[in-house]
């Protein structure tokens, strides 16, 4: 919105500031962690007066409860004051007529609501149930995914060529299967936040490294003379997404405010899926997501460890880990829970650092 006071610049000067992506971006950060400080106990005690608590107690992982039983009763779906916070921060200090924010305002908002249709059949099955069908919550993933994917491969701008890591004249041309390789990344960066959300402050925490260093992938992508002299693919428009990654930095850094061990309110997939969704949807944009895989690396460990673990139980009989995602094994294996969240988190700015180190290694 503020964004549309530059075209009024003629008329007063300091209007054009407006125009600045670095300026948007740093308000739309700040706007995003104010909303969330002021907002977030608003909500807590909203949740806490509608009874909107997290089932701690799980019959599917009885041996969790020893960590759990504390937790009990802690207030859920905070995702929603998280997502609230970005979507309005970039309404405010967005561009609205740019296709990428669109497009990633989407996925952000429509994942959101599966994840808060998901958080409402728990809360509604008093631990009977841990959500949606698997099938169905897929199969919601899957349309919203597919429709954002078509536009992606409609929108001139976008190429369907897969850009590589490390290698400067090394393209793969997807054609009509960019449409699939689009769904599956988001669904898979999705499901991975949603996975390592289990620890109070562990998803969150690694979500805005990953957003910050995005945030900085997308203002090089969207500026030709950075992106050539990278050598990377230049997207433009794609430096309007830096706004969108700023307004999730703050927002993560708000909602970590009450999120932190020991957490006062958790996220729930309201949030998960939704801040999973749209950091896969950027990454597309401005052909990062090999790259995904990298800076998203305690995301792709934590759904790795189910995928194996699960494999594993049906072909041999037996589990590898003590139980996945890969934190509860640790924490099983005699972990402190900060430990565990410390640590990651330190893993995921190494991987933050390693991926903006290895962009001119080409």
């Amino acid at each position: 919105m503020f964004y549309f006071l530059s075209d009024f610049s003629s008329l007063w000067s300091v209007l054009n500031i407006f125009r600045y992506i670095t300026f948007r971006a740093g308000m739309a950060g700040f706007t995003a962690f104010i909303l969330c400080i002021i907002f977030g106990p608003v909500f807590i005690r909203a949740f806490k007066d509608r009874s909107i608590r997290e089932i701690a107690r799980r019959k599917d992982a009885p041996g969790l409860d020893q960590f759990q039983t504390i937790k009990e009763g802690t207030p859920t779906m905070g995702g929603v004051f998280i997502v609230g916070s970005i979507l309005v921060s970039v309404l405010l200090w967005g561009n609205l007529t740019n296709s990428f924010t669109l497009m990633t305002f989407v996925i952000c908002l429509c994942l959101a609501m599966v994840g808060g249709v998901d958080d409402y059949v728990k809360l509604k099955g008093m631990g009977q149930h841990r959500g949606m069908r698997a099938g169905v919550k897929f199969l919601w993933q899957v349309l919203i995914a597919l429709v954002v994917a078509v536009f992606a491969y409609l929108h001139p701008d976008i190429t369907t060529a897969l850009d590589m890591p490390f290698f400067k004249n090394l393209v793969i041309d997807l054609g009509v299967y960019f449409i699939l390789w689009v769904v599956l990344v988001v669904i898979a960066s999705s499901n991975a936040v949603n996975l390592t959300d289990g620890l109070d402050g562990l998803a969150i925490g690694c979500v805005l490294m990953v957003a910050f260093t995005l945030g900085t992938l997308s203002y090089v992508t969207g500026n030709a003379h950075m992106s050539d002299y990278l050598f990377i693919s230049h997207v433009a428009g794609a430096g309007e997404l830096t706004v969108f990654c700023a307004a999730m930095v703050g927002a993560s850094l708000g909602f970590l405010w009450f999120n932190c061990h020991p957490a006062t309110v958790f996220m729930g997939d309201v949030g998960s899926l939704a801040l999973g969704g749209s950091l896969g949807m950027i990454a597309i944009i401005i052909k990062k997501e090999l790259w995904l895989v990298v800076l998203g690396g305690v995301f792709v460990v934590e759904a790795a460890s189910v995928i194996l673990q699960v494999l594993s139980f049906k072909v041999t009989g037996k589990r590898i880990l003590k139980m996945s995602p890969f934190h509860h094994h640790l924490q099983l294996s005699g972990w402190n829970e900060n430990k565990i969240i410390v640590r990651f988190w330190i893993v995921a700015i190494i991987l933050a650092m390693l991926t903006l180190t290895t962009l001119k290694i080409r």
